[in-house]
């Protein structure tokens, strides 16, 4: 998808947006009120259908009454939004990247239910800027791609003159997920978030028999140290951009000499990437939605649930560009095409020459944030080990799934810092609702990093993150490889304030 963002055309492009939970506690008369020039945005939760690799296949999708995928507001506008669920079953969304009310998270738990079938939900708040998105956090519906891209811009880019491409990366099967995580549990079962929707199961029908490796493992592995590290749970049957594959890439017409931002969100379940800009060399300056000083370069690592900003300035002679997502790991990749007007676009190949390497943290390490959270006295510490293994498929926190975890219970106001020990022969990107931390250590030393809300720690490493609890709620904490969620590697912090 694009959206071109020169100022010529924004005009057109402006969209209201905000939100407000379903629940008897939080009337709509309770919550503040929005401007008067706002109107809610409709999203509809729907099934789809959609081709890959000339096969039909049932998904998900988050669309708005027009069709358009997903939301991007521009500034002042509150995300005031009515959600109305026709899936065909339960669903709740999470508004990954914004730190709503506890009650309008999207998250179903003892508090918080899931929006039924038919039914609808109303959310408002006032928005995040930067590159987020949306996707189920009930059982495996993610997989079955119930996710969209959530952009709310600032004022600073509506002054650039600049066009905006959206990028939604998927790893994609035609085996209904509960079938793929029973091939590594050896079980249908999994762990649901406070007894809501197990992981696992659901109405999700059979979707064919995609092709997988040992019963849906893919074991393939590289070398820590003399250790065989766990790159890939599953071989997927394809890696989509945009719902595409590069087989039969999106082409985005851009022009000769112009800039463009490359928005990138990571929307795979369980496979990280390697952006490869090609002959092209951009700049990241933003990560999960907060500017960093900009750092150049043509390949940048993204985990699951993480967003990039890249800046572009295209050639004046023009041409096509592939912009690619390399599946760590493995030789697979998808991705889309730049092309100027004119230029001949050419097929690529959905295999490179060989496998990519395990993505590390060679560019957390050069992130600087633009806004540091500041310094301040730590008030509270504290370590989380990533525990677990390939078999059995058991993934968790401090060696208790969810379920049986001890939450981390913080006081409003409090500056915490959390180092996350990963002793696991797998990386885990784990991800903090309510709240954005900055990085603050890489394998115990210092730096001044990104402003996030997920953060990859690679096997045998460790990453320590600040954050002020000043979100009240109970916010979950886990991985966000949907698979490792699902067998209970997830845990709470919660803020008092909230009863």
């Amino acid at each position: 998808m694009t959206l071109a963002l020169s100022r010529r055309r924004l005009l057109s492009t402006a969209m209201a947006g905000g939100c407000a939970a379903l629940l008897p506690a939080f009337p709509r008369s309770a919550l503040a009120a929005a401007p008067a020039t706002d109107r809610p945005v409709g999203l509809i939760i729907e099934r789809r259908t959609l081709e890959v690799n000339g096969k039909a296949a049932s998904v998900f999708g988050i669309r708005q009454p027009d069709g358009t995928h997903g939301l991007v507001l521009d500034p002042g506008r509150r995300f005031l939004v009515d959600l109305a669920n026709r899936a065909g079953e339960e669903a709740v969304i999470h508004w990954h990247g914004q730190t709503p009310p506890y009650a309008q998270d999207g998250v179903a738990d003892i508090n918080r239910p899931t929006i039924r079938d038919g039914a609808s939900a109303s959310y408002d708040f006032a928005p995040r800027t930067g590159t987020h998105w949306m996707h189920s956090h009930h059982g495996l519906q993610e997989q079955l791609l119930m996710a969209a891209p959530l952009v709310v811009r600032s004022a600073d880019d509506l002054r650039a003159d600049e066009q905006e491409v959206i990028v939604l990366l998927h790893d994609f099967t035609f085996r209904d997920p509960a079938e793929v995580l029973a091939a590594l549990t050896g079980s249908a079962g999994g762990t649901g978030h406070g007894g809501h929707g197990q992981m696992g199961h659901g109405s999700h029908g059979s979707m064919g028999h995609g092709a997988m490796n040992n019963g849906g493992m893919n074991h393939g592995s590289m070398n820590h140290g003399g250790m065989a590290m766990d790159l890939n749970d599953v071989e997927y049957d394809a890696y989509l951009a945009n719902d595409r594959t590069v087989a039969d890439p999106e082409v985005v017409r851009v022009e000769r000499g112009g800039r463009v931002r490359l928005r990138v969100i990571n929307g795979a379940t369980s496979t990280a990437f390697h952006l490869d800009l090609g002959r092209l060399t951009g700049e990241v300056v933003a990560a999960d939605g907060n500017p960093v000083q900009p750092v150049a370069g043509n390949r940048f690592g993204i985990s699951m649930g993480q967003r990039l900003d890249i800046r572009l300035t295209l050639p004046s002679e023009g041409g096509a560009f592939p912009i690619l997502a390399l599946r760590e790991g493995a030789a697979q990749r998808t991705g889309l095409i730049l092309a100027t007007p004119g230029a001949i676009v050419q097929r690529v190949a959905e295999q490179g020459e060989a496998a990519t390497e395990a993505l590390d943290l060679s560019l957390e390490r050069r992130l600087v944030a633009e806004q540091s959270l500041g310094t301040r006295a730590t008030d509270r510490t504290a370590r989380v080990r990533l525990t677990g293994t390939m078999a059995p498929y058991v993934w968790s926190l401090d060696d208790r799934t969810f379920g049986t975890h001890a939450p981390l219970v913080v006081r409003q106001g409090q500056r915490v810092e959390l180092t996350f020990e990963n002793p696991s022969m797998m990386a885990h990107p784990m991800h903090l609702h309510g709240h954005h931390f900055q990085v603050v250590a890489i394998d115990g030393r210092p730096v001044v990093g990104a402003v996030r809300d997920t953060v990859l720690v690679p096997t045998m490493g460790s990453v320590t993150v600040a954050f002020d609890a000043d979100n009240p709620g109970r916010w979950p904490l886990h991985c966000h490889n949907l698979l490792h969620m699902a067998t209970g590697m997830m845990t709470e912090v919660v803020v008092e304030g909230v009863g």
